[in-house]
């Protein structure tokens, strides 16, 4: 959902559900409606869709907030988040209104050490942590407690964007739950960029020990509700290695008509290659 609030969120989730979609994800901004209140909302109306950012800019949010948030809506949904982290946009005023950009290296630098210490601050226990830009302090008792445990363990499948060729980018989310692919320089994601990153990362998991079992690729593209042949618009990328395709339609930031365009794509459901 490009654009809505959370009443939009609870609505437009459970049309998503009736009509056979296997996720719901939102927007998160800088200043602007808050996602996870969105999510939490749509948690509650809904009992089997998936629930996620597209996406979270982690280097710019402190990583015990976003995993008590994450948390809260995993339990909130027994168990049905999926995070998705990028180093957030770059080059626009809107999205650093109230900061300086620190530099691709430092938001790098910041995602790594988050997603070290997510883990750590799901598991409901004091923890050490000693990095660059964030330390934690093992003390013997936490009053009040830490959130509860999210459902799942021992993460929240994580998301990362990756960008294709570079490795230490891509190596980012091959050793997380899922890639977001992105193309680094001139050109474009494509089916072949899909196809050659995910056989790098297949490569990259088995120099870890790790499978590509349970490992998501999210493609992302615009189906029209009226296309009798949206799922030919998917099945290249599926054919490449995506497992999840994002239906995201940005034409168009009025409420109204993102809201009633919304319900429309959504009730012709999704444009399944199986």
């Amino acid at each position: 959902m490009a654009l809505g609030d959370a009443r939009d969120a609870a609505e437009l989730a459970v049309i998503a559900e009736e009509h056979g979609w296997d996720g719901f994800f939102v927007w998160e901004s800088i200043w602007g409606i808050d996602a996870w209140v969105m999510l939490g909302a749509a948690a509650m109306t809904t009992e089997r869709i998936r629930l996620g950012t597209m996406l979270t800019p982690l280097p710019r949010r402190k990583p015990w907030d976003v995993a008590g948030q994450v948390s809260t809506v995993d339990n909130l949904s027994n168990g049905r988040v999926i995070l998705s982290v990028g180093l957030g946009v770059t080059g626009e005023d809107r999205f650093w209104l109230f900061e300086e950009d620190p530099g691709r290296k430092v938001r790098a630098e910041l995602m790594d050490e988050s997603l070290e210490m997510l883990p750590y601050l799901w598991r409901d226990e004091p923890f050490e942590y000693s990095g660059k830009h964030y330390t934690a302090r093992r003390i013997p008792e936490l009053v009040p407690p830490a959130p509860p445990p999210p459902v799942q363990q021992p993460r929240v499948p994580t998301w990362v964007v990756g960008g294709w060729p570079r490795p230490k980018s891509m190596r980012r989310a091959a050793l997380q739950d899922g890639w977001l692919p992105a193309y680094v320089g001139d050109g474009e994601v494509t089916p072949e960029v899909v196809a050659q990153g995910v056989e790098w990362i297949r490569e990259e998991r088995e120099r870890h020990g790790l499978t590509m079992d349970g490992y998501d690729v999210a493609a992302e593209g615009m189906t029209h509700a009226d296309d009798p042949k949206a799922a030919e618009t998917v099945r290249p990328w599926a054919d490449a290695g995506a497992t999840w395709w994002i239906d995201a339609d940005w034409s168009s930031m009025d409420p109204a008509a993102v809201r009633q365009a919304a319900e429309r794509r959504l009730k012709a459901g999704p444009p399944r290659v199986d």
